[in-house]
């Protein structure tokens, strides 16, 4: 009949982050319709060691989900995808939890994206200086995968090693749950297990490390069928699995993407024509998506292998199919803003002024800072004061572990106004870091002129003028600030086959903030 519209598409991106879970409905165009999270717990038994649960984890998917979908005809949902950070979950060969804990807890059989226990175990693979090293940065960070593999078996040979049947990076667990399918995305395998797009695993590196396990059984435990992110798996969502979500059985569901890959594919393709913006007309491979939340990742793409000394890749299509991609990072970023912002002896008292007019601790010391300049601007309140940021170890680009925080400066005073200028100086700290990766990457090749940033600080205004100020780049924010979520999205656009590919998917999202820096 005459006027009548065609039924709305709508897909669901689901992203498991450090603290919570995170689900957005959206519509063929990108816009995001609903939205919905769910706190995940975490355990830390001891220093370094961060541990979840992956039926924690699951069970927040579900409530999140279903959030999302009510009142929408679950047949109009066409698409599912996942994200979520690069922490290994392990399972025995029925697929049950197993305890990467001393304690022999079996709940806790996630070892946490930023776990750094096994600090001996990363030390003797890099001392192989074994060829699969050049594709990480020249040296292999603790937060991968192979140290913390072998500190299982070297830790918990009986309660865990022996009886596991299955390690799975938890953007592929979540999508094994939702499907039964044991494939994995090549994101996750290329970006933390060493897996090659071109060439596959090596054999020569598991064995020289002492894992030559996963040689023996064709790699069954850690992947032996890999896909593409976007690609659709199996027959789509199960029975089981689609109604704990909430949703028919059947949609489609996308091989999946690590939280940080998700966040750049919703960014890194925008549509910039309009806005007058420096970038307009400039090739995608000038942009560096910054992802930044818990931790910051600095994703950059490019035609040709770049090899980046301290920067992670290159990865051939783990974020953008056909591209190259190098991914600096800082171990922690929200984390260390929290972490100094909290232990002030005038947090109370921050706490206390912030609630009562009803702001967020960050907008109430944002306009604190504005309060306290002079004439000069809010930068320069910081001459005195200094931070050095790797509280939490260097990941890029001088790749070491074991350096410290510190902080250079400090009065006897301990009033608001110190808590104010050491939040800033933290914040610049963090903006300094990316500039130090900025610069490393284009040493070694890359051609970079503006930033495109998204994840929760880019909501804070000061920390995306402090990276305008401190990289003398322009800083782009879509005007959908959930990128990450439209990125999961995407995923499942591409699987549902309403999409021919994730580029074209990635006009989803591709609006941009008028308001860009």
């Amino acid at each position: 009949m005459s006027g009548e519209q065609e039924p709305r598409s709508y897909y669901v991106g689901v992203d498991v982050g450090t603290g919570s879970v995170r689900a957005a409905l959206v519509d063929q165009r990108g816009v995001l319709l609903a939205f919905a999270d769910q706190p995940i717990k975490r355990w830390e038994p001891q220093f370094n060691h961060h541990e979840q649960s992956s039926e924690d984890i699951w069970d927040a998917c579900c409530v999140v989900t279903k959030k999302v979908v009510q009142g929408i005809d679950l047949n109009q949902i066409r698409g599912l995808g996942f994200d979520a950070t690069c922490s290994l979950v392990v399972l025995d060969k029925r697929f049950r939890p197993l305890p990467v804990n001393h304690e022999g807890d079996s709940h806790r059989n996630v070892i946490m994206w930023l776990d750094h226990r096994a600090v001996s175990q990363v030390h003797r693979i890099n001392e192989t200086k074994h060829s699969v090293l050049q594709y990480v940065g020249g040296v292999m960070s603790v937060e991968m995968q192979a140290p913390k593999l072998l500190w299982l078996k070297e830790n918990l040979r009986e309660t865990c090693w022996d009886k596991a049947g299955h390690f799975f990076d938890l953007p592929d667990f979540l999508s094994w749950k939702a499907t039964g399918v044991t494939a994995r995305s090549l994101c996750s395998l290329v970006c933390k297990w060493t897996y090659s797009a071109e060439k596959g695993w090596d054999d020569s590196f598991w064995k020289m490390i002492g894992l030559e396990d996963f040689v023996a059984d064709n790699y069954n435990k850690i992947g032996n069928q890999v896909l593409p992110p976007g690609t659709s798996l199996g027959s789509g969502l199960t029975p089981e699995a689609a109604k704990e979500l909430g949703l028919r059985p059947g949609v489609p569901v996308a091989a999946s993407l690590i939280d940080a890959h998700a966040g750049g594919l919703g960014v890194i393709g925008a549509d910039v024509r309009g806005h007058g913006l420096i970038c307009e007309g400039q090739p995608v491979t000038s942009r560096l998506a910054v992802i930044c939340g818990t931790s910051s990742c600095h994703m950059g793409i490019s035609k040709d292998p770049i090899f980046v000394p301290g920067v992670w890749g290159p990865y051939f299509s783990a974020m953008v199919p056909g591209f190259w991609l190098n991914e600096g990072g800082q171990s922690v970023t929200g984390k260390l803003i929290d972490h100094l912002v909290q232990g002030h002896p005038a947090f109370p008292e921050l706490q206390a002024k912030a609630t009562a007019r009803c702001q967020s601790i960050y907008a109430y010391l944002n306009s604190h800072l504005d309060l306290i300049k002079k004439a000069e601007p809010v930068g320069f309140l910081t001459v005195d004061l200094h931070v050095w940021p790797d509280f939490h170890g260097n990941r890029s680009p001088l790749a070491d572990l074991t350096l410290k925080g510190m902080v250079t400066g400090l009065k006897l005073s301990q009033d608001l106004d110190d808590l104010a200028i050491l939040y800033l100086a933290t914040v610049q700290a963090i903006a300094f870091g990316t500039r130090f990766i900025i610069e490393a990457m284009e040493t070694a090749g890359h051609s970079i002129s503006t930033l495109f940033l998204c994840g929760g600080l880019s909501k804070n205004p000061l920390f995306v003028q402090m990276h305008a100020d401190i990289t003398g780049m322009s800083v782009v924010l879509s005007q959908e600030v959930e990128s990450v979520l439209v990125g999961a999205a995407i995923l499942g656009a591409c699987a549902s086959g309403d999409f021919t590919s994730v580029q074209v998917c990635e006009d989803l999202g591709a609006g941009l903030d008028p308001s860009s820096v």
